[in-house]
């Protein structure tokens, strides 16, 4: 999958002294689409850049499968190259290997300018492969949507992957983090360019001056009217851990308190038999993928968002912005937005007596829940996504303008 690129474009707001090649390396397509599109954007239009994306473009079991193609045919339409590489999500996938001599044949052959890489796996190989590349002047970064060890993480990951991490840091000449504690943790690797953005940004402004009408929405979904609503926003694994609230729902047995989910994912159907053996299948509902999840979040009267290992999450920070308070895990990207007491409860990840007094602490108090509108709309506006992407170009800038 590759497109020639036209004659190059006048730029229209920098100077450029010639076109400059820039690669940009994820796992799979949807996360260039969700988490990388206005960059993407803008050094295509820009900085006029020749811009490459090298991903998996076959695998799209976590989104919308039109919408995604629709996307990719976008981008064909730009003159992007993409180059569709079947990078394993696992870093012990086997399929890695070949996904890894062909990523580096790439990098070898284009020269690029620069090589930006996101996602574990594949920013792993992309350090690697970058190796000889970098001595001819390709500069790479690496932007750390959150690393699997922190402050609230266990042994195991930081025996399996803070030694990885700071090894490979020696390989990339700029390091970006989208928490505070990943950044100051960067900043003792070896890398000399470690810089803070605050995340890839939530058009925050959008969503909370959206008007929706909360029970009819709540009615669309299955739930009614009078009954109290959570909702949570992610792909259905392992690690946004939906099943600890799923088990406090349980523990409250409250036949009033509903729990939604959009997103899907490999743990659907153990999903849907662990509600049905704790008995609360009739107060969990799966939605699928939606296109309409800001309008979910005003239905909902608490959102939750229990992930064992998060970057940010944008998931948490939209529900706040739409004014909802958060019930969520204490984990490191999280904690950079919520207060615990004022926009909602924090607490362990695996605690479900701690999920399930926060959750039957909000759903009995609804002056509670409107008491902490105005601290979840204040503590996310940080992350309003102008202030990410102007981040994000400046570093662009620095590296690509002579």
């Amino acid at each position: 999958m590759t497109r020639s690129r036209a004659k190059p474009k006048s730029c229209l707001r920098c100077e450029v002294t010639r076109l400059k090649k820039v690669l940009i390396v994820a796992s799979v397509v949807s996360f260039i689409e969700w988490f990388n599109k206005e960059n993407v954007d803008f050094l295509n239009d820009e900085l006029n850049c020749e811009v490459h994306i090298a991903s998996n473009f076959d695998y799209m079991n976590d989104t919308d499968v039109d919408r995604t193609k629709a996307y990719i045919e976008t981008l064909e339409k730009k003159g992007i190259v993409l180059h569709n590489i079947a990078f394993a999500r696992s870093p012990f996938g086997s399929d890695n290997i070949k996904a890894y001599k062909l990523l580096k044949e790439i990098i070898d052959r284009e020269r690029f300018d620069l090589i930006h890489c996101h996602t574990p796996t594949a920013s792993m190989m992309t350090r690697l492969a970058s190796k000889k590349s970098r001595k001819r002047g390709s500069v790479v970064m690496y932007t750390c949507h959150g690393f699997h060890f922190h402050n609230a993480s266990s042994k195991k990951n930081w025996i399996m992957y803070y030694p990885v991490e700071k090894f490979l840091s020696r390989y990339c000449d700029y390091i970006v983090t989208i928490n505070k504690e990943d950044f100051n943790r960067a900043k003792t690797f070896h890398c000399k360019n470690v810089r803070y953005i605050p995340s890839v940004g939530v058009d925050i402004n959008r969503i909370k001056n959206m008007t929706v009408d909360k029970a009819a929405k709540k009615e669309s979904i299955g739930v009614p009217r009078d009954k109290t609503l959570i909702i949570s926003a992610g792909e259905l694994i392992e690690r946004k851990n939906h099943e600890v609230i799923i088990r406090a729902l349980a523990k409250l047995q409250n036949p009033d308190i509903y729990y939604a989910i959009a997103g899907k994912g490999p743990l659907k159907e153990h999903l849907l038999n662990l509600a049905k053996e704790l008995g609360v299948a009739d107060r969990v509902i799966l939605l699928g993928f939606r296109t309409d999840v800001f309008e979910l979040y005003y239905a909902a009267d608490i959102s939750a968002f229990p992930s064992k290992i998060e970057g940010l999450g944008l998931a948490g920070v939209e529900a706040m912005a739409a004014g909802v308070p958060l019930v969520s895990s204490n984990v490191h990207g999280i904690l950079d937005y919520v207060i615990d007491g004022k926009t909602g409860y924090a607490v362990s990840p695996c605690d479900v007596d701690g999920f399930a007094q926060a959750i039957k602490r909000l759903a009995d108090d609804p002056e509670l829940r409107e008491s902490m509108r105005e601290d979840c709309l204040a503590a996310v506006a940080p992350f309003e996504i102008s202030n990410a992407l102007n981040v994000m170009w400046d570093i662009y800038r620095e590296i690509l303008i002579i």
